[in-house]
């Protein structure tokens, strides 16, 4: 009966430590940048990016543009982690994924062109190496009929 209680008990703790995981807030149109803690243990900071967003996309948009503002003037951060009501936003080299958790699985939203921007999936233009391909050219340099 001991063995069964004590069996019990470290299963529920257990499962309380798989809850007190740091969860993205649910502020409604709050856009967050989420800087990850350097000391073990400790949440990530929080920092307001943008309010009144209507969709987590615009979230997204605006990590970008701080990302892309903060190598210009000589940051070396490539990858940025964000917040929106209850997601977390992770924009790297490859585009951008939305996932529950820091580190769960994530889902691909938007993907890099072959100039840099970010683009839904399935409007991108593909090589036949597979590296993606610019979606839109120069219209002076267009070919016309």
């Amino acid at each position: 009966m001991r063995a069964l209680l004590l069996g019990v008990g470290v299963a529920a703790l257990g499962l309380t430590a798989c809850n007190t995981a740091f969860e993205a807030p649910y502020d409604e149109g709050v856009c967050y940048y989420v800087v990850p803690s350097e000391a073990e243990g400790e949440d990530p900071k929080l920092n307001v990016v943008a309010r009144d967003q209507p969709q987590i996309e615009f979230c997204a948009a605006r990590l970008e543009e701080m990302r892309v503002s903060f190598l210009r003037m000589g940051g070396t951060n490539r990858e940025i982690i964000g917040a929106y009501q209850g997601q977390f936003i992770f924009i790297d080299q490859y585009g951008v994924k939305f996932g529950k958790t820091l580190t769960g699985s994530r889902f691909f939203a938007l993907a890099r062109t072959g100039d840099g921007r970010l683009a839904m999936p399935g409007a991108i233009r593909r090589a036949e190496d597979g590296r993606p391909v610019a979606v839109a050219g120069n219209p002076e340099t267009a070919p016309t009929e």
